[in-house]
């Protein structure tokens, strides 16, 4: 039995070249299966020139489905007016989605700084490094900050849905970075480090290999960053993760 097709408001596809154009191939393959729909498609792209519009890419499909909306613009700046006036939009949907590029840094967590840093100029917000690397099979912490974690020892394909049985090792996935990143701050907590969180945006599969975060996942963990430091100092676990793999970074505020 097929199930029914799932209706997005607006999704926001992060970059336009070679992989926000594949992404937004797949989400139009998607719409002609009947899988999936959308009232708008918005790629960021700081190239007017970028390959998301050297192709025709959704066309005839069903249901009138618009075209991509190119936005010229870095990805910082679209995401902090996007983000921010997203919540009183007349436009935003619980539906609305963002599809991020595997290459790209550590968007929704620098939005959240720079959100604290605005509604607190006086007090430091700063980026503070892990003090126990997490219980995963590889890791690595960037200068800036960034502590990238994985599941896998292996080359994964970028397009890997990360399906209940591992294309590579042809096993049971019995791994998911959200629990093992809870997991961790638990034992930051245990270990006496006065810890938040974590605030996890989960990049999860939605149809032909195009994994999404929930807009309103990231909103909500602005409001959740305002209520942690409200009365006092805070340190918080920030997370942007498939199953797995992840980026983290902790977010110190006075």
């Amino acid at each position: 039995m097929i199930g029914a097709r799932a209706q997005y408001g607006t999704i926001v596809v992060v970059g336009g070249g070679c992989y926000g154009t594949f992404y937004v191939r797949q989400l139009g393959r998607a719409a002609r299966a009947g899988v999936l729909g959308w009232d708008r498609i918005v790629v960021i792209d700081r190239n007017p020139d970028c390959g998301i519009t050297q192709t025709e890419l959704l066309v005839d499909s069903p249901g009138g489905f618009p075209e991509p909306h190119l936005v010229v613009s870095e990805w910082m700046a679209f995401f902090a007016d996007y983000l921010s006036r997203w919540a009183s939009a007349s436009d935003s949907t619980g539906t609305d989605a963002i599809v991020p590029s595997p290459l790209m840094p550590h968007l929704m967590y620098d939005w959240l700084r720079d959100r604290a840093r605005a509604r607190w100029p006086g007090r430091a917000v700063d980026t503070r490094p892990l003090s126990e690397p997490p219980p995963v099979p590889w890791q690595r912490a960037s200068p800036d900050g960034t502590h990238y974690v994985s599941f896998a020892e292996w080359m994964c394909p970028v397009n890997c849905i990360e399906p209940e049985r591992c294309p590579h090792t042809r096993g049971p996935r019995t791994w998911t970075m959200p629990r093992a990143v809870s997991g961790f701050v638990d034992a930051e907590r245990g270990r006496g480090r006065n810890i938040d969180g974590p605030l996890i945006f989960h990049c999860t599969h939605r149809a032909y290999g195009v994994g999404m975060i929930d807009t309103a996942l990231v909103v909500a963990a602005d409001q959740a960053v305002s209520k942690y430091a409200a009365d006092g100092a805070a340190e918080i676990l920030v997370g942007t993760v498939s199953h797995c793999h992840g980026a983290l970074n902790i977010l110190a505020i006075s």
